[in-house]
């Protein structure tokens, strides 16, 4: 990664798996604003998860817009941003924003992520719309800029892997030993 700018980050995962949490302590340890996606959600779309109704790619569109123009906006200066990014287009328009992106994808069972989300008070998201957003994802592409990191640890360690991941990323195909 270039010394020139800070890293441009996007903490995504299905909803439970640790954005916020993981996101704000990277934000901290790599001295980068942070941003939470789900602010970035049109009241109609709170509305509609809070009624238990999952999203739709047309919902989606004016929310993955506006994190996209705030990934543009942070390209030099670096950010992190939480956001479910679960399909691999959704993460194509956002990288087409700011291309030096580097999306990194918390990654646990379902298991882990249903017991989160049912311990969690105070969020939009019923735990019965995990199904719908772990049928919708789809793990980073070979090609993509990006890591997957472990959730079974506590939120700390999480944290600790997602940094390390971030300032010293593979290159594509380097981890499984491809030139």
């Amino acid at each position: 990664m270039s010394h020139s700018s800070a890293p441009l980050v996007v903490v995504m995962g299905v909803s439970g798996s640790g954005k916020t949490t993981v996101g704000r302590s990277l934000a901290r340890r790599l001295g980068v604003p942070y941003a939470e996606g789900d602010d970035f959600h049109p009241e109609a779309n709170v509305t509609k998860m809070r009624a238990g109704h999952p999203l739709d790619d047309e919902d989606r569109r004016p929310w993955l817009a506006e994190i996209a123009r705030w990934l543009s906006g942070h390209a030099v200066s670096g950010g992190v941003v939480a956001c479910s990014a679960l399909k691999r287009r959704y993460r194509d328009r956002l990288a087409s924003a700011a291309p030096r992106v580097f999306f990194l994808h918390l990654d646990g069972s379902p298991e882990l992520i249903a017991a989160r989300i049912s311990a969690r008070r105070g969020h939009f998201m019923p735990p019965d719309l995990l199904r719908s957003q772990l049928a919708d994802l789809e793990p980073l592409g070979e090609d993509e800029a990006g890591a997957a990191v472990p959730i079974d640890g506590t939120p700390e360690e999480t944290a600790a892997l997602a940094h390390a991941a971030v300032v010293s990323p593979t290159a594509p195909g380097e981890a499984d030993g491809r030139p």
